[in-house]
């Protein structure tokens, strides 16, 4: 038997309930069930078959009914499967019975998101993370985990007493484990913010890119940093944040940051637990919303990003000039879908169609993210003697120089610079003998 043959033989199941919110942006089952064979394949599972369960009720014990339970024991037996993934969420309850009646493992969404952020998180932060939302999850699953939890141990020494079941045991040694690990997880992200402190004082705009998982935020990154971050058709190819430095076509340097990609039905404890990685969206000068424009879930995938947005607080980025929509893999479109998504972005001037694939539209791209990090800056105008060459060669290494106009007492120029260089751009000017006038 090859290794192949002797991966895990995995069913998904995605439990498709009764559409109640009309309002809702609602999800496509098939879109769903694909998208949860192919977050199941990033485990390297052998996905044996994948079914459509309608859910007109849910159930407390059993989410599905009980005649739908044995259907889906009949189709776990027929592909002689080792695990079933329910695509949702289960509470411990319904995972320990659902065992029980199917005699297989069961993982819901968030499990199985979690097994593959334990498999892919590469640095220190990211793997404590990792623990931190694993133990969260494992603790409220205690009841499912173990067989001997009403157990009881005796106490010793003088207070021996009934002593505490070994589920409180259990409970309190998590417990203790959980609190390691945030101490632990404080120190990384204070040792972060010593970093991002000094990038303050350089100072180099922050541009974040965020996005839907797999929608080629990597490959974006890449083609713009000229680096080679790993980037792979695949569910969660990065889950550690990655900086480089970017030269936009101004010559003006900025960092570029790329992060974890976000999905639907995220549980809010894990948004919590990987809030840190996200810490550099909230430092963010602008927010690059990176979409998959060839998916037919891309407006929902939209949605599921600003809800993630929303809750770290970016309202405002949001619904400000802060943000901006690539609308990627264009080249993935046949020619009428790529006329229909081109008109689209060209009534939304914060919005530009690109292919981080093949380079097409990235140089307008970078265009765009430096007039949005442009529009708020001051600008200034500075009257140079024609006798003072010296002081006319520094100011273009000061800001960006937008205009240049002979005169009769000298050359005016118009120049845009960051607020915080400010400062130190009057006392350069002072140092120089030249007045500066705001425009």
């Amino acid at each position: 038997m090859d290794d192949k043959d002797a991966r895990p033989r995995v069913l998904v199941i995605h439990p498709d309930p009764k559409r109640i919110d009309a309002d809702s942006v609602w999800r496509d089952a098939q879109s769903r069930l694909d998208e949860a064979v192919n977050l199941t394949g990033a485990l390297d599972f052998d996905v044996s078959g994948a079914e459509i369960v309608s859910v007109a009720k849910p159930r407390p014990a059993t989410l599905f009914g009980t005649g739908t339970v044995e259907k889906i024991g009949g189709w776990i037996r027929d592909e002689e499967a080792d695990l079933v993934m329910v695509n949702g969420q289960l509470t411990p309850i319904q995972q320990r019975n659902l065992e029980r009646e199917w005699k297989a493992k069961v993982i819901d969404r968030t499990g199985l998101i979690l097994e593959i952020f334990a498999n892919r998180a590469q640095t220190r932060e990211g793997s404590l993370q990792v623990q931190l939302a694993l133990l969260s999850y494992q603790r409220s699953r205690l009841v499912r985990t173990w067989t001997h939890l009403e157990r009881q141990r005796g106490g010793r020494g003088f207070l021996a007493g009934p002593g505490e079941r070994q589920i409180e045991i259990d409970r309190r040694l998590i417990g203790d484990k959980l609190a390691k690990l945030r101490r632990e997880l404080d120190e990384v992200k204070r040792t972060r913010d010593l970093h991002r402190k000094a990038r303050r004082r350089v100072p180099y705009p922050i541009v974040a890119l965020v996005g839907y998982t797999n929608a080629g935020k990597s490959t974006l990154f890449n083609r713009l940093t000229q680096s080679d971050v790993f980037a792979e058709d695949m569910l969660f190819a990065t889950l550690d944040p990655t900086m480089r430095g970017l030269e936009l076509p101004s010559g003006r340097k900025v960092i570029m940051s790329d992060t974890v990609g976000f999905v639907s039905d995220l549980p809010h404890d894990l948004v919590a637990a990987f809030r840190a990685t996200l810490e550099e969206v909230l430092e963010a000068d602008l927010i690059v919303h990176v979409r998959d424009a060839s998916s037919p879930e891309t407006d929902a995938q939209k949605q599921d990003v600003l809800e993630v947005l929303k809750e770290l607080g970016l309202q405002q980025v949001i619904d400000g000039a802060e943000l901006v929509e690539a609308l990627n893999k264009v080249d993935l479109l046949d020619e009428e879908d790529r006329l229909a998504v081109l008109e689209q972005s060209s009534r939304q001037n914060n919005t530009i169609v690109v292919s981080a694939l093949t380079g097409e539209n990235c140089d307008s791209l970078l265009r765009l993210i430096e007039d949005r990090l442009t529009a708020e800056m001051p600008v200034f105008q500075v009257l140079v003697p024609y006798a003072n060459g010296k002081a006319l060669a520094g100011l273009y290494q000061q800001g960006e120089v937008l205009n240049r106009i002979e005169g009769n007492d000298g050359i005016s120029i118009e120049i845009r610079l960051d607020e915080t260089r400010l400062g130190r751009f009057e006392d350069w000017c002072q140092k120089n003998g030249l007045e500066l006038y705001s425009v």
